[in-house]
């Protein structure tokens, strides 16, 4: 259950923060954050190494970043079914996903994110649609955005789990001093009171709110966050830190991502 922050002030030095965590079962294979793709040399973003595309996709020079949330909904057919790591990275070269043909894709929403603004484009039976966020703080979940996307989850338990962290959090974030991340200093310095909030505020990780989550299924597999991405878009900033989860003690694993 992937989740994004995202807290939009116009008149800010920072207009845009977009909090990212990812979820997936930990077995499944990853890069950090980096060039890696060739043909789109330009793009930066940790890599998925099961289907070569990203979760979270950064373009410098358009100081565009999008992330990807799959959704809940009728799955694409299986002998014509694309990934949906392309999405975040075509999102941020071309400007949107509204031009193409998503027939082939599962149901998911993507959050594109610049100096400007965010929009959610949300996939799912067969329509696509898009919203631009408000003024203040939104949360998107893998039923949509603020949890009311046409095509949601059947399951109860899944929608109580996705309301708790969201219903913890919210609260949280807009308590604490919004941050006004610079172009220098250390991910501490520039995240300030939402660090502690981000790396899980003192929650145990199989609680139905915390938003870095771990679950046992008992069947060999993991569940649970598997990294955390913090980024803050303006008019003359682009920044980009990254950690994975659970953050260790100390907040060392926290790294400012090169995009040059």
């Amino acid at each position: 259950m992937c989740t994004a922050f995202v807290s939009i002030e116009p008149g800010a030095a920072v207009p845009v923060l977009l909090l990212s965590v990812r979820d997936e079962y930990l077995g499944r294979r990853w890069l950090p954050p980096a060039h890696h793709w060739p043909d789109r040399p330009e793009l930066v973003g940790g890599q998925d190494l099961a289907a070569g595309g990203t979760w979270l996709a950064v373009d410098p020079a358009r100081r565009t970043a999008a992330c990807l949330l799959n959704g809940f909904g009728p799955l694409a057919p299986a002998g014509t079914r694309l990934s949906r790591g392309e999405l975040p990275l075509t999102a941020v070269r071309e400007g949107g996903i509204g031009h193409l043909d998503l027939t082939p894709y599962d149901p998911f929403h993507l959050v594109l994110a610049g100096p400007a603004g965010a929009r959610v484009a949300s996939w799912g039976d067969g329509r696509l649609v898009e919203r631009d966020l408000p003024t203040g703080l939104s949360v998107v979940l893998n039923d949509g955005l603020e949890g009311l996307a046409d095509s949601r989850t059947t399951s109860e338990r899944i929608r109580a789990v996705m309301a708790a962290r969201a219903a913890h959090f919210r609260p949280r974030f807009e308590a604490a001093p919004r941050p006004e991340p610079g172009d220098d200093g250390t991910t501490e310095d520039a995240w300030g009171a939402w660090l502690p909030i981000v790396s899980g505020d003192g929650l145990a990780p199989d609680d139905d709110a915390a938003l870095v989550q771990r679950r046992d299924f008992g069947d060999g597999r993991i569940w649970g966050s598997s990294s955390i991405s913090l980024l803050a878009l303006g008019p003359e900033l682009l920044r980009y830190d990254f950690g994975p989860a659970p953050v260790p003690a100390g907040g060392a694993a926290w790294r400012r991502v090169p995009l040059g």
